[in-house]
């Protein structure tokens, strides 16, 4: 998600350590216990403005949050939430999604979550799409065994390499929405682009697919 340069996003981010982990490097394998508590954590990967992680962890304090961005603006807007409403079980990361290893240790994250990506359309960007082998392998080696991702778009186009990315890679396809909000399923939380999208009447494809203990490297 491409998000408007913010004026001091920097200075919001560094006055605001309760929220933003400072050095989250020095966390890596023991994020339950900077929560605090020995509950499962799920990471979003590329958050927008912040609304699905901050519901989510609203919705599920049984579960600790970490919402990641490299992009310093979407990390202040996401911020600005938790100033106005502290959540406990919820922390932000301005990190680059590619380098996840260098803050999480093997099978330390349960679940992983990727939604309205960008969908770098050319071929020859296909390399920086979020599901993408390289991308693969990092969220494979933080994921507990048999851990899952979640991924969400309005892109058909994204959607329907992210299936077959998914399946190369050896991954279990456990569900697939191709019209997520003209279908059964309950307990949708959705972001601010799914909003605006879905007003405008196109689908939300949705799929769950998970590691199998074959697919490790």
């Amino acid at each position: 998600m491409r998000v408007r340069k913010r004026s001091g996003a920097e200075e919001l981010l560094a006055a605001h350590p309760q929220f933003v982990v400072e050095e989250p490097q020095s966390w890596k394998g023991r994020w339950q216990e900077h929560f605090g508590n020995n509950q499962p954590i799920h990471i979003e990967i590329g958050m927008g403005k912040g609304q699905f992680i901050n519901q989510m962890a609203q919705a599920h304090p049984e579960i600790n949050y970490i919402g990641i961005d490299m992009q310093v603006s979407v990390v202040s807007f996401a911020l600005d939430k938790l100033i106005d409403e502290p959540v406990r079980n919820l922390q932000l990361l301005h990190v680059d999604g590619s380098e996840l290893t260098n803050y999480f240790a093997e099978s330390e994250v349960d679940q992983i979550y990727l939604n309205f990506s960008d969908p770098w359309p050319k071929k020859r960007h296909e390399k920086r799409r979020l599901t993408y082998q390289s991308f693969l392998a990092v969220d494979e080696a933080i994921l507990r065994p048999n851990g899952e991702i979640h991924f969400k778009t309005d892109n058909q186009g994204l959607f329907e390499y992210s299936l077959s990315s998914f399946s190369k890679y050896g991954m279990i396809l456990e569900q697939v929405w191709l019209d997520l909000h003209h279908s059964p399923y309950e307990g949708n939380i959705m972001t601010e682009y799914e909003e605006k999208f879905s007003k405008k009447g196109q689908p939300i494809y949705r799929v769950e697919a998970r590691f199998s203990d074959k697919t490790k490297k």
